[in-house]
């Protein structure tokens, strides 16, 4: 509530946080809470058109890349993976790239970014974990270099589309996407989201036991009566899922996935019914934050979020590969 509330804050124009919070609360339908207007019509335009959905898409993007992270960790049983580091987040850029600028799945409407990105990212994955495997297990090398290689591949896809394309307008809009952006934010691209979101973290949590089986390894997971090939494709069409509609609607935002999952494991241990819950919330809380630095930091302009997660995000992976001690789960 506190980084809510100095985000809708943060801004040119100076607020205070009652009148936040009036603003906010007037709007609760009927006004059953009878708050009076004292606030101007450009103050109302502020809070509750432009900042607040902002707010609130950060929030529903940080809690789903973080559990997202969270359970591709466990799929794999490595604390390096995320999706932005498989290629996840690279094929879902590819679908909405297409939408953009090819027009791709215009049938659907509104929902053919979401769809369109869903589809790359379900294709990405499935083509890296498919290279990782070797004799039936899945490879941590095999995994990173094949995430490194069709991210590489799917990115120059991406940007042969921007070569190729000769619509500028759609040009500068896929560049300025592709460094992840809540400046799109509105109240009507918000429901998608959240109900995705909500819909994953329930599934997830029923399956915290599954998730913490297959830390034990595949042998003990099947002993204690895991579906693996079941299981993981259900992860694996949830992750994707999650990720290509969060992507469709702030671009291509890096690492959240990968620290925030790994802060809550050094905090409350493994066990996923923990891990979760406070995957979501610290994952709110970090791009609320990074939301509003990025809004700040070269004031009137506005920096790509992209850029303030992989600054933090970069020397934190780099950080875990030359750290020896971590352990995650019952390995390594």
């Amino acid at each position: 509530m506190i980084s809510t509330t100095i985000a809708v804050i943060i801004g040119s124009v100076s607020i205070t946080p009652g009148t936040v919070w009036r603003v906010i609360l007037s709007h609760v339908p009927w006004n059953v809470l009878g708050i009076e207007a004292d606030w101007s019509r450009s103050q109302e335009i502020i809070i509750w058109q432009i900042r607040t959905p902002r707010v609130l898409l950060a929030m529903v993007v940080g809690a789903g890349l973080a559990i997202s992270g969270a359970a591709i960790q466990a799929l794999v049983r490595n604390s390096i993976a995320d999706p932005y580091i498989l290629g996840i987040s690279s094929g879902a850029s590819v679908g909405a790239t297409a939408v953009i600028l090819l027009g791709a799945f215009s049938f659907l409407g509104m929902y053919a970014l979401s769809f369109a990105a869903f589809i790359g990212a379900t294709v990405a994955v499935v083509i890296v974990f498919l290279l990782s495997r070797v004799g039936g297990r899945v490879s941590v090398i095999r995994l990173l270099l094949a995430g490194i290689a069709v991210s590489l591949v799917l990115s120059a896809m991406t940007n042969f589309m921007l070569l190729m394309s000769k619509e500028e307008g759609g040009i500068k809009a896929v560049m300025h996407w592709m460094m992840g952006s809540l400046a799109g934010a509105k109240w009507s691209n918000l429901m998608l989201p959240i109900i995705v979101f909500v819909v994953v973290y329930v599934v997830l949590r029923i399956h915290a036991r599954h998730l913490n089986l297959l830390l034990l390894g595949e042998e003990s997971a099947l002993t204690l009566g895991v579906n693996l090939e079941k299981f993981r494709l259900l992860l694996i069409l949830l992750v994707s899922l999650l990720t290509g509609v969060l992507v469709a609607v702030s671009g291509a935002i890096g690492f959240i996935g990968l620290i925030i999952p790994h802060v809550v494991r050094m905090l409350v241990g493994s066990n996923y019914k923990f891990v979760l819950p406070i995957s979501a919330l610290l994952g709110a809380i970090f791009l609320v934050w990074a939301d509003a630095l990025a809004r700040i930091i070269i004031a009137p302009e506005e920096m790509p979020i992209g850029i303030i997660t992989a600054l933090c995000g970069c020397p934190f992976f780099i950080w875990m590969l030359r750290k020896q001690t971590y352990s995650f789960g019952e390995g390594e």
